[in-house]
């Protein structure tokens, strides 16, 4: 049966090929962007299937969050299952930021990987709970919130957050039939990183390689599944044992 999906910031890299599974596998994907458009509607165009909806929002702010989730709502007629992958990431090595630059890093980094997923997970939950569906909420983490981001300190500080709270909501919603699990990739072979994938970084692996897009998407699709219920709470390492733990 097919479901409602909404991926965040999902134009490019993992958003766009988790869109991408689930729709080959026959569901209505809300695809949302924030504000590279032309990637968007690329990606949109390329999803198999039809019932698709292409929305727009800023995740950063709770109006903007809110919006979003309503305009899936609206374009699929509610929310079956989400995808927190909206992010933001830059660096700022506490040796060489200003104390303003901090600041404001700190602030970008936490309201879209942080806030943005726990007020897009509020009005999808909401959505869930009021029409009895036995829905799921991934969180798109990282290994970072376990081996340390030494140059993006809000970036591992704010993935180590979602994925407790991931947690958190996975106790509390499951009474509703809610499921909500995080997946922690490593490097990912995507635009926004492809300056730092040099060779030392894709040896972290003992495959010799980083991951491509569809390795995450396809662990995501998994934790979204009915038979993946009882991984609700988990956090799965996707990381090409790059990092054990």
């Amino acid at each position: 049966m097919s479901r409602a999906v909404l991926v965040t910031g999902a134009s490019r890299g993992i958003g766009r090929a988790v869109a991408e599974v689930f729709a080959a596998h026959g569901d209505r994907v809300a695809l949302h962007y924030a504000s590279r458009r032309a990637a968007a509607e690329e990606a949109y165009a390329g999803l198999a299937g039809s019932g698709h909806v292409l929305v727009q929002g800023d995740v950063s702010t709770p109006e903007g969050a809110a919006a979003l989730v309503d305009a899936a709502v609206d374009g699929l007629g509610g929310v079956d299952v989400l995808v927190n992958n909206a992010a933001e990431n830059v660096a700022h090595p506490l040796d060489r930021t200003s104390f303003e630059d901090w600041q404001n890093a700190w602030r970008q980094v936490v309201d879209v990987n942080l806030l943005g997923a726990a007020h897009v997970s509020y009005c999808a939950a909401r959505n869930m709970i009021e029409r009895e569906a036995a829905g799921r909420i991934i969180n798109i983490g990282s290994r970072g919130a376990f081996r340390g981001e030494p140059d993006h300190p809000a970036y591992g500080a704010a993935k180590a957050a979602l994925h407790a709270m991931g947690q958190s909501l996975a106790v509390h919603l499951a009474p509703y039939g809610i499921g909500v699990a995080s997946v922690a990739p490593g490097f990912v072979e995507t635009e926004r990183v492809a300056d730092r994938l040099t060779e030392d970084v894709r040896q972290q692996s003992p495959f010799g390689r980083v991951a491509a897009p569809g390795d995450v998407a396809s662990a995501v699709h998994y934790l979204a599944s009915p038979e993946a219920l009882w991984s609700s709470g988990a956090v799965l390492d996707v990381n090409g044992a790059s990092h054990l733990r």
